[in-house]
């Protein structure tokens, strides 16, 4: 398979374009936007508190007065890198399981598998909840209220999010093991782990990229259902799930402070679940018919 088939195949599909072209625009933004629009996210001005979207303010402002643009594009980063930071820590250990499980079988796979169908069984929300609660103060005190808790955040979430991938590479290796090119290797002597990952792992990549940008947006929906609760970054971090949070109190009167930060975090999760989509058809054999 070449290079340019399934860049072609990518291109043929409108909504996973239009999803890369929104989502390089809102990577864009959040990335050089805080350089270009300078007005200071943080900055008081309790004279235009709740103001309407002009061109002073072109989103408008909060009740204490500070620039929701520029607290959104500063707040753009902390959300599309947690979503990146949990979907690696996901797919990372999604895929290590799902290798060892699938090329090994026997009592291991039993184990990693009943292990696997435990997590699922679990009630995602409640636990996350309970485990941030439980676990804030110490991330704290470690590495500070900021740095902390990005590092819990990205580790639970993605530490609860790696059991599709598993399921997904452990059903591939257990096809791929069979394969002539994998007998042929283990007939010459290869290591198992050279065999992983030199000959079965590669030919898994296109589930993995998959799998990784749907991560992603689960990541992110994730972050902002944590934020919205109120068990995320401190207040003086301006998440999109933070500003939702702090915004559902002026709804009526102020609706712009959640119509912003919503359609943000809509247009970020759509746009990667469009550019899954195609990438699942552009590196699906069967879809180059």
């Amino acid at each position: 398979m070449n290079f340019e088939s399934p860049l072609r195949q990518f291109g043929r599909d409108k909504l996973a374009v239009f999803g890369a072209i929104i989502l390089g625009a809102i990577a864009l933004a959040v990335i050089i936007g805080p350089w270009v629009y300078t007005t200071p996210p943080d900055r008081i001005d309790f004279a235009r508190s709740m103001a309407s979207p002009s061109w002073a303010h072109p989103f408008g402002t909060n009740d204490l007065g500070q620039d929701q643009l520029a607290r959104m594009l500063v707040g753009g980063r902390i959300s599309l890198a947690v979503g990146l930071a949990a979907m690696a820590v996901a797919i990372s250990l999604g895929t290590a399981i799902g290798a060892i499980s699938g090329y090994y079988g026997g009592w291991l796979d039993t184990l990693l598998m009943r292990a696997t169908d435990l997590f699922l069984s679990l009630p995602q929300l409640p636990l996350l909840l309970l485990m941030v609660y439980l676990f804030r103060d110490t991330a704290r005190a470690i590495a500070g209220p900021e740095t902390g808790l990005f590092f819990l955040i990205v580790l639970i979430i993605g530490g609860l999010n790696w059991m599709s991938v598993a399921r997904l590479v452990r059903a591939n290796f257990l096809q791929l093991k069979q394969m002539e090119f994998v007998q042929a290797a283990r007939s010459l002597g290869a290591h198992p782990r050279r065999i992983i990952l030199a000959h079965i792992l590669p030919n898994t990549a296109s589930i993995i990229i998959v799998a990784a940008t749907l991560a992603v947006g689960t990541a992110i929906i994730t972050e902002s259902t944590l934020s919205f609760l109120g068990l995320g970054f401190p207040p003086d971090v301006p998440t999109w799930g933070q500003m939702l949070f702090k915004a559902k109190d002026y709804m009526t009167q102020a609706p712009h402070l959640v119509i912003f930060p919503g359609l943000a975090i809509f247009l970020t999760v759509l746009s990667i679940n469009y550019i899954g989509d195609g990438l699942r058809d552009a590196l699906d054999p069967k879809m180059k018919k």
